[in-house]
């Protein structure tokens, strides 16, 4: 039987700290205490459920969930990320794959993908050296319509359900990346909603996510914005975990960055 040893969700880009220093250094130390916590945990292997930045979902195919079956990946090299070798978990991804497609859940499956900031820049700081295998599940927030917040749920409930089973038999920290609330190349850019980031915060660390996932996409796009649609990555970690409260690691609205920037951290003993 295998467990999930940690849950965790985080905004996943750093931008120029000039004029945002003491902002920035709170996102790093974000980063730096879920690698902390992900070290104690010593998971065989992490699934890291984010967007993809229309580098390997582009628009002529685009499905609605992909998962990475490879064994190891570089990344695309944006934001200056070097593209050093990750170590994938194609055996497991595999396997997760079938089993979600007997629960109802059609994923692409991607024999490679090159990995953009939004999976590689956590993870430097988080997975260090790509040591620990990673499953990369993108969730494909750009396509129209996206998927909708019951549907990502949904999503890490029956991946929550299939890591606890008995045909799995490895340890696993997942984590969750993206948002929270951008407006990303349209109107609005620049803007932050506060109370909309700190409301989807509490509601995941008081083990609340399904009331998000009550939510359509269009009121998330709304309050939001179109980059604040990755919170389904979030919603989707909150699944395999439900009803599993947590802690706020840290929360930062930073409009030079155009985005709310947090991260918090789930009680995986109660999952």
């Amino acid at each position: 039987m295998g467990a999930i040893v940690g849950a965790f969700a985080t905004s996943h880009v750093v931008m120029d700290p000039k004029g945002a220093q003491t902002q920035a250094a709170q996102v790093i130390d974000g980063f730096k205490r879920i690698a902390a916590a992900v070290a104690r945990a010593q998971p065989d292997l992490l699934l890291y459920i984010t967007s993809d930045h229309m580098v390997n979902l582009g628009y002529r195919l685009q499905p609605t969930f992909a998962l990475g079956c490879a064994d190891s990946y570089t990344p695309l090299g944006d934001m200056d990320i070097p593209r050093l070798p990750i170590a994938g978990a194609g055996q497991f991804a595999d396997a997760l794959l079938r089993h979600l497609d007997t629960a109802g859940f059609d994923l692409a499956r991607a024999e490679s993908l090159d990995p953009d900031h939004g999976v590689a820049l956590p993870l430097r700081v988080i997975n260090p050296g790509g040591r620990i295998p990673v499953a990369p599940l993108l969730i494909n927030i750009n396509r129209d319509p996206p998927p909708s917040p019951a549907r990502c749920y949904a999503l890490g409930l029956a991946i929550g359900e299939y890591i606890r089973s008995a045909a799995c038999k490895q340890r696993v920290a997942v984590i969750g990346a993206g948002g929270l609330s951008h407006w990303i190349a349209i109107p609005g850019m620049g803007r932050v909603n506060e109370v909309f980031d700190r409301q989807v915060i509490d509601l995941l660390v008081t083990g609340r996510g399904s009331e998000i996932a009550t939510w359509s996409a269009q009121h998330i796009l709304q309050q939001a914005g179109n980059g604040g649609l990755e919170i389904m990555c979030w919603l989707a970690m909150a699944g395999t975990v439900a009803r599993s409260s947590g802690q706020t690691l840290y929360y930062e609205p930073i409009p030079s960055w155009f985005t709310g920037m947090g991260a918090v951290a789930m009680d995986v003993a109660a999952a």
